[in-house]
Order: C-alpha cells, then sequence, then structure tokens
C-alpha cells in the first residue's frame, strides 16, 4: 500500500489488543472515521499509524469493542496511568470467571436435578451469555459485514449450540475461547516487554548546566548544545559529546558490549547507558527523539510491522481459510441428513464443531509471536534486525561475503615495518614520508602521521613545494628543494630507466605476503626506503569465521580493493574459505550477485557507507558499528550496534531457531485442525474438544515462540 499524501501524520500507542484480528478490525473501524485518511495498525508494538485528523476519544470509540485504550505516542506511559485507574485483574477479566461461577452453578444442578431442569439451563444459558456477549456483539457486526473471522465462527458456533440445546457445550466453549484471547495477550505482552523494557532505560531528566546554574530539565526540554552534566553511578539521557572528564561507560543497553567502554574528551556517548565511576560534562547533540536509543526503538518497532514471508502466507491463507471453514461445516452440517438419513440434530453438531476447531486463533498467533520475541531479544544484545522479512532470510543465508578493511580487520591501518637503504636512518625516512603525507588524503597517511607523533619528529617544520597525486600510483611534491615520491612499484618503474633492484622487489614480495600495504619512498634517482603498514585482523575474526562455518554457511568470502598479496594473506589468517582482490565498489556488487546465483541468499557484511552497491544487492545487507551511525541505521538490514564481529554468529543462530520455530508452530496448527477434523468422520469431534484443541494449541505455539528469549549471545 502507497503512504498516503496526508502530511498530517499521528501515531498512537494502543493497549488491549487481544487477538490480530482484533487488531485488523480496529484498523477498518479507525479508517471509517471521519477526517480520516487512512490507517495502519502495527500489532507487534501495539501502536496505529493515523493520516489525516482524528482525536484519542474518537479512536478509543473505534476500539470500543475491545475496550481499548489510546494515548500519542510521545507521551509517557506513566501519564495515561495517572489519569486512568488501572485494573485489576479481576476486573479485567470479570467475564471469564462470571462464567465460571454459572457454569459451576449448572454442573451442580445437573448433577441433582438433570439435564432438563429448568435452573440447569439457565445456569448455563446465564454463563454463555456473561462470558460470551463481547464476542457475540463483534460476531454479528462481522456478519452483517460479511466478515469471516475466528469470531464470526465462534459467534455462529455457540448461538447453533443453543439452538439445538447443547447449553453445556456452549458455555464451556465461550468460556475455552476467552481463555485462549487470554493467553494470546499475554504472549504478545511478553513478547513487546523485551522491546518496552529498551522505552524504559533512559532517565526522563538530566542535570542540565545553562547560564552557569545547575538545574533538572525534563528530556523533551534538552536542546543541542546544553551541557549534561552525569555523575558517576548514573544513566545518561541524552546522546552527547564528553567535553570534561574520563569514565568508564556500560554500553550494553545499545550496542550489547558486555565490557565497559573508555570515555574521554571528544568520544561520543549514549543515553540510555550507565557511566559507572567517573565525572563527566556531556554536551548534547541530539534531541530526545534523534538519539541513538530513540531511533533504536523506532526502528525495532518499524521492523515488527513488516511481514515476514511466512507472515504473509499466514495473512493470504486465513483470508481464505475462515469461509472455507464455514462451507465445510455446512456441508458436514447438511450432507448426511440430505442424502445418508443421519440424524439432524448430530450432523448440525458436527457442523458446530468442525465451526470450533476452524478456529485459527493458533495459526494467527503462531508467526507474530516467535518473530516478536526474536527481535526483541536481538534488540537487547545490541543487534538491530529491521523485520521479520530479515530474520527469517539470515536464518536461510548460504553464503557470506565481507568487506575486509574495518569489518574483518580492526579498519585502523598501523606502521608495522621501515626498511632504510643507503645509510638513511628510520627517523629521517619517517620524517620525509610525514612530511608528504600531510599533504595527502589517503587512507594510509594517517599511519605514517601517527608514528611521526610517536616518535616526536616534526614533520610541519618543512612546506611541500609543487605537490601533486599521480592517480593509481603515489603521490610527489619538493622538499627542501629536493623531489621525493611515495608510492606503489609501478611509480618507480616508471620513474627511473632502469630496473628496480631484485633485493627491494623481493622484500615489497615478502613484505606483501606478509597481508602488508607497502610505501615506497624515494627521489628522482634512487630508491630510500619502503614503510609497511597494515590494518590488523580482529583477534575474533578467525573465531567468527569458524562459527559461522559450524552453524552450517557453505561459503565465506573476503571482497577488498586491497591487492591480491595483501589480501590472500588476510584471508589465511581469517579463515574465510575465498578471496577477491582488487575490486571496485561495482566488482563487489556483481561478486555478490553471482554468488547469489550459486547460492541463492547471501549476506554482505560491511560498514553500512562504504560498499553500498553490494549491502544493497545481496540478500541481507549487515553493517558493522551501528550505534551513532546514521547511515548504517537506516541503510542495512541488520545492523550490529556495536563494533563486534561476535554479535554475526548470534544473529545466525537466533535466525535459524526463530525460522525452525516459525516452522513448527505452522506445522503443528495446521495438524492439530487436521486431526480434529478427521474426528468428525466416525463423528466422534465434540465442541468441548474441538475448542480445548484450540487452547491447547494456542498455549504450545505460544510456549514455542517465548522460547527464543532463551536464545543468549554467549560472545
Amino acid at each position: 500500500m502507497s503512504t498516503p499524501k496526508n502530511d498530517n501524520k499521528q501515531v498512537f500507542r494502543v493497549e488491549g489488543f487481544s487477538c490480530a484480528s482484533c487488531a485488523q478490525t480496529f484498523e477498518r473501524n479507525v479508517k471509517d472515521l471521519s477526517g480520516v485518511e487512512s490507517a495502519e495498525v502495527n500489532f507487534g508494538a501495539s501502536k496505529i499509524t493515523v493520516y489525516g485528523s482524528t482525536s484519542v476519544n474518537e479512536l478509543e470509540k473505534a476500539g470500543a469493542f475491545e475496550k481499548l485504550k489510546v494515548r500519542p505516542d510521545h507521551e509517557k506511559k506513566k501519564k495515561m496511568i495517572d489519569s486512568r485507574p488501572t485494573e485489576s485483574f479481576f476486573r479485567k477479566h470479570q467475564n471469564v470467571f462470571g462464567a465460571l461461577i454459572f457454569l459451576s452453578f449448572g454442573l451442580l444442578s445437573l448433577y441433582i436435578n438433570g439435564e432438563d431442569n429448568v435452573i440447569t439451563g439457565l445456569s448455563f444459558a446465564t454463563s454463555m451469555v456473561i462470558g460470551g456477549h463481547e464476542l457475540f456483539k463483534i460476531g454479528f457486526m462481522n456478519l452483517l459485514k460479511l466478515r469471516f473471522d475466528m469470531k464470526t465462527l465462534m459467534t455462529v458456533a455457540v448461538i447453533g449450540a443453543a439452538i439445538i440445546g447443547e447449553w453445556l457445550e456452549g458455555s464451556i466453549v465461550v468460556i475455552l475461547f476467552a481463555i485462549s484471547e487470554a493467553l494470546e495477550r499475554f504472549s504478545m505482552d511478553k513478547a513487546r516487554n523485551s522491546i518496552k523494557s529498551l522505552m524504559d532505560i533512559a532517565p526522563d531528566e538530566a542535570l542540565i548546566r545553562r547560564d552557569n546554574r545547575e538545574q533538572l530539565i525534563a528530556v523533551d526540554d534538552i536542546q543541542i548544545g546544553d551541557i549534561m552534566i552525569v555523575k558517576p553511578g548514573q544513566k545518561l539521557a541524552m546522546d552527547g559529546v564528553v567535553i570534561k572528564g574520563h569514565s568508564s561507560i556500560n554500553q550494553s543497553a545499545v550496542t550489547g558490549e558486555s565490557i565497559p567502554v573508555e570515555k574521554v574528551i571528544d568520544d561520543s556517548v549514549y543515553a540510555g547507558t550507565l557511566n559507572e565511576e567517573g565525572y563527566l560534562e556531556v554536551k548534547v547533540t541530539k534531541l530526545v527523539h534523534d538519539t541513538t536509543l530513540a531511533k533504536v526503538i523506532q526502528l525495532v518497532e518499524d521492523a515488527q510491522a513488516v511481514k515476514a514471508p511466512s507472515q504473509a502466507f499466514i495473512d493470504r491463507f486465513a483470508k481464505y481459510y475462515t469461509p472455507a471453514i464455514m462451507i465445510v461445516a455446512f456441508f458436514v452440517a447438511t450432507l448426511p441428513p440430505l442424502f445418508f438419513d443421519a440424524p439432524w440434530e448430530a450432523s448440525i453438531y458436527q457442523g458446530l464443531a468442525v465451526l470450533v476447531v476452524g478456529c485459527p486463533c493458533a495459526l494467527v498467533i503462531s508467526t507474530p509471536v516467535s518473530i516478536v520475541t526474536a527481535i526483541g531479544n536481538a534488540a537487547k544484545n545490541g543487534v538491530l534486525i529491521k523485520g521479520g522479512v530479515y530474520l527469517e532470510e539470515a536464518g536461510r543465508l548460504k553464503a557470506v561475503a565481507f568487506d575486509k578493511t574495518g569489518t574483518l580487520t580492526k579498519g585502523i591501518p598501523e606502521i608495522t615495518d621501515v626498511v632504510s637503504y643507503n645509510d638513511l636512518n628510520d627517523g629521517e625516512l619517517i620524517y620525509i614520508a610525514a612530511t608528504l603525507e600531510s599533504y595527502s588524503q589517503h587512507p594510509l597517511a594517517s599511519a605514517v602521521l601517527k608514528e611521526a607523533e610517536n616518535k616526536q619528529i616534526n614533520y610541519k617544520k618543512s612546506n611541500v613545494q609543487e605537490f601533486s597525486s599521480v592517480t593509481g600510483q603515489g603521490i610527489k611534491g619538493v622538499i627542501e628543494d629536493q623531489l621525493y615520491q611515495i608510492g606503489n612499484l609501478r611509480m618507480f618503474e616508471n620513474l627511473y630507466t632502469k630496473q628496480v633492484d631484485d633485493t627491494v622487489t623481493q622484500q615489497i614480495n615478502t613484505l606483501q605476503n606478509q597481508g602488508k600495504t607497502v610505501l615506497i619512498i624515494g627521489n628522482s634517482k634512487e630508491i630510500m626506503g619502503l614503510i609497511a603498514v597494515a590494518d590488523q585482523i580482529r583477534e575474533n575474526s578467525n573465531q567468527v569465521i569458524q562459527q559461522l562455518h559450524d552453524l552450517g554457511i557453505k561459503e565465506t568470502i573476503m571482497l577488498t580493493g586491497d591487492n591480491q598479496s595483501t589480501a590472500m594473506a588476510i584471508g589465511n589468517l581469517t579463515g574465510v574459505k575465498d578471496v577477491a582482490a582488487e575490486l571496485m565498489p561495482e566488482d563487489k556488487m556483481n561478486f555478490v550477485k553471482s554468488y547469489q546465483e550459486k547460492y541463492g541468499r547471501v549476506a554482505m557484511v560491511g560498514d553500512g557507507v562504504n560498499d553500498a552497491p553490494a549491502l544493497a544487492a545481496s540478500t541481507v545487507g549487515i553493517a558493522m558499528g551501528g550505534a551513532g551511525t546514521d547511515t548504517a541505521l537506516e541503510t542495512a538490514d541488520i545492523a550490529l550496534m556495536a563494533d563486534d564481529l561476535k554479535k554475526l554468529p548470534y544473529t545466525m543462530k537466533l535466525s535459524r531457531k526463530a525460522l525452525w520455530i516459525i516452522k513448527q508452530n505452522i506445522t503443528f496448527s495446521l495438524g492439530i485442525k487436521l486431526l480434529a477434523l478427521v474426528l468428525v468422520v466416525p463423528g466422534w469431534l465434540t465442541l468441548w474438544i474441538a475448542i480445548l484443541a484450540d487452547v491447547g494449541a494456542t498455549l504450545l505455539v505460544t510456549a514455542n515462540g517465548l522460547r527464543l528469549l532463551r536464545v543468549k549471545d554467549k560472545s
């Protein structure tokens, strides 16, 4: 569905959804409201987005059939609770308790007075009305509008039971259906709690210094540029940059990192994280609705509205399933008496039982409870999965492609070797290299400058004249009337008429075979020395690759723009099965596409900024270090919030477990229906067995889906 053009978009939180079909009914009711152009319900996140103009009162009238409570998204939950008395458990389920009481009276009267007694019949009828009046109200409305959902089925079945005098079974069906709805509500609330817990970790106010005065200010009133005071043991309320102090910050709530991270001046910090030991002053860089934590929560909730393939299948299936069940029930009730002289009452009873057993409660809840639970669990462990579709696709992956720099390696180049020729010492060589590189934007320049600063070499004392860059070869410039060059072997082969000395060439090859990039330094006459720079691999890269292979990933490949020798050395150290080097961004994309043709589903793991074509072409794009990186959060299908590759095996494990549980739930839900329908043939299916099977199935698929909360990140 296309997004409405109306810019008047409002988002509301909804409390009280008992089932997915109720959420759909609420959505239809809201769309019918005057002034509403369109509406979209996110059942997993208990939210509704309204395009157009409406009010909370109008929305609550639209949800009166379910007694829904609505509040604007930006309002804190406790404000709503303060204005409305909290319902007790008994009051919330008083219809069930009332129905149980009259059912008990009826059973007692049945034992004492028999089945045909007026008191017995009235007790069961009263139980049915008390327990099912809300159900009947919705069911009748659906019948009038020819909408066939589970409540329509139940309404027809219970009324039919009353007509043929099966008051006891009708009342049992009503009570068990109410219990089934309560179970569904409980399971979804349990699954949503993993997200709700994220909402509560950031404080509602912060100590702010304004005009040389410290004051507690609500987060909604804090502005960019305010100075936030954070004392030891306090949580940060806003994103910002440290301008004073030094401390360890526990970032597990946002990034999933179990070990606190040292923070010094100019380091970024995030709302919801815990200042463990030091005093900090933080300059606020984002408003409360734009913090990293707020974006994570928003994206996780939006992810629950992105339907997975299995959920889309269930929705399409249910669209035809419910009318089909009604047709089957009609034939079961009418064909035997018409063609086989079977008693009408028994056949109608069997037809009603088919309606009850056809109630798709377990089937409808089977997928969303699993997806919401898995996405919530991932978010709490620092992995942002942006939809059920990506959760399922990650569970089906056969190959994973990795960017090298910043993914399998740390992304911070360091000088590892300095080789000087012709009596030139290392300090002089680094001085020449740093002076030239200070004018360069090359990624390796930072390593040379850092080494010069560590050795306290003052490379800024000389100016570079006639500086220029030679594309694909290196840089050159005049320092103190002498021309110098830094570049690759091709640059010096083109410069000198004689061949480069074999000893130099052999040394370059040796360093490159060790996974190092070699910078050659020389003047117009000769090569003066070599500087080897390496991007150190992450300590856990090899372990992560091995874990992925153990999980069943058939192919791992490293894609890099680096030279072949360096790439092969890094590939051998990390344990990837294949390496492709000297690639442009377009080449990486083509490699991903070729692997998709071979393996079907391929993930690309990168930094979310570079390698954009490859990330977009992959089945699942996975970005490293999503915390604080807007591009990664917006473009990736999955974002590892910490710059930690160890989160990848956990994500794969969770996705595969979720996919397996979803398949189990769908198979079991449909299987129990077929088994119950088989009981129709010998006439063994009763109303209470039918509804008990549905309640049991709902309970089992719910418990099975909630098992995903137990999948832990063991990194």
